[in-house]
């Protein structure tokens, strides 16, 4: 058999990402070239062939050839281990030919036979091992590339609300406030010649000034500026105001110390959170109060978002649209826990947690 045939045989099969003991050792073995990594389990089953001899046959040994079979599946494949396999089966026929206690050849034929299914099993059973750790070592993989993905999606989406947010307030604010004082300039003028469309002209004026309040507000609700390193609560006080004006619902926002957090994302992902709470409560709950805190006590940051609405729906009814796993997501980011309970007093209560020291392990790990 050619040494090319040889290697294309035993060529070792995708290296997985495994943990545990010896991992980095099989990792280094898989990268060598397959005659090394073959050399060592064949020397292995020669030296245990001669301890075999030595020992003769009322100690045998037979039971440890199950370690170079072992080596062989785990740092190249089945067919290197098979091949092993086979090698044993030989070097345990020759080690103890001359001490069996067979009369017949056919006894010791089936004794080896008996020996080769053993180390086949042990060829079976390691591969399979081997593949169920390759496997969950790929369902790893993709779990941690799957959340990476997740997280420069929302990266992206964020980066692109900050971008439009701040065209909104710098370029379209800014020309609706250039209208708004070349139409007050018109209506005075008008106003200065008595002229009766004066009063259309003012008219406008307060239609561009309101134009440019809702943009700003549209624009603080995508970009909240505030959110920095301390702003998080003054932030939540805007939101407040923004969302009562736009609903008329009554929006309390209290008890929100600052914290300064070195994180901007983890400032921004606690404000999308408190948004989302108050726009589902706001859509879904028909409550007529939303109440807004945020406290620190113990190392703990608290945000809550509490309604008196009509409470959470059915486990049948209620599913998972994309703002609560949204809301989940930036919560795993953080990392913080969020619960979303129904309230003893009717309503629902959006509660989540972060544990400062959770905070400076993720901004380091950042």
């Amino acid at each position: 058999m050619k040494a090319s045939t040889i290697t294309a045989l035993f060529q070792p099969e995708p290296e997985p990402t495994l943990p545990g003991v010896g991992a980095a050792v099989t990792k280094g073995m898989r990268r060598q070239s397959v005659w090394l990594a073959i050399a060592l389990p064949v020397l292995l089953t020669l030296l245990l062939g001669c301890l075999d001899a030595a020992t003769g046959w009322e100690i045998s040994l037979f039971i440890f050839y199950a370690l170079p079979i072992t080596l062989a599946v785990w740092w190249i494949g089945t067919k290197a281990g098979l091949f092993i396999a086979l090698l044993a089966g030989v070097v345990w026929w020759v080690a103890n030919e001359g001490a069996q206690p067979y009369e017949t050849s056919l006894g010791y034929f089936w004794a080896v036979v008996n020996r080769e299914f053993y180390f086949g099993v042990v060829v079976v059973a390691v591969t399979v091992v081997r593949n169920k750790q390759e496997a969950d070592a790929a369902h790893i993989q993709m779990l941690e590339e799957r959340r990476r993905l997740e997280q420069d999606i929302v990266a992206v989406s964020e980066h692109e609300q900050q971008r439009i947010g701040q065209d909104l307030h710098d370029g379209l604010c800014q020309h609706l406030a250039a209208i708004g004082c070349a139409a007050r300039v018109l209506a005075e003028d008008l106003q200065a010649q008595k002229v009766s469309e004066a009063r259309d002209a003012v008219m406008i004026e307060e239609s561009i000034q309101q134009a440019v309040l809702e943009a700003r507000n549209l624009a603080r609700g995508i970009f909240p500026v505030h959110v920095d390193r301390s702003g998080l609560a003054a932030a939540l006080v805007d939101l407040g105001k923004m969302m009562h004006r736009l609903t008329g619902i009554a929006i309390v926002v209290k008890d929100c110390v600052d914290v300064p957090l070195d994180a901007p994302e983890v400032s921004m992902h606690l404000y999308r959170i408190a948004q989302e709470a108050v726009a589902n409560a706001v859509k879904h709950s028909g409550a007529s109060e939303i109440t807004v805190a945020m406290k620190l006590s113990g190392g703990e940051l608290e945000l809550r978002v509490a309604d008196n609405g009509s409470g959470m729906p059915s486990p049948r009814m209620r599913g998972e649209g994309m703002g609560l796993r949204t809301m989940r997501y930036r919560a795993q980011a953080i990392p913080a826990n969020l619960e979303i309970t129904p309230r003893s007093a009717g309503g629902t209560l959006v509660c989540c947690r972060l544990q400062l020291h959770h905070l400076r392990d993720h901004e380091n790990h950042c």
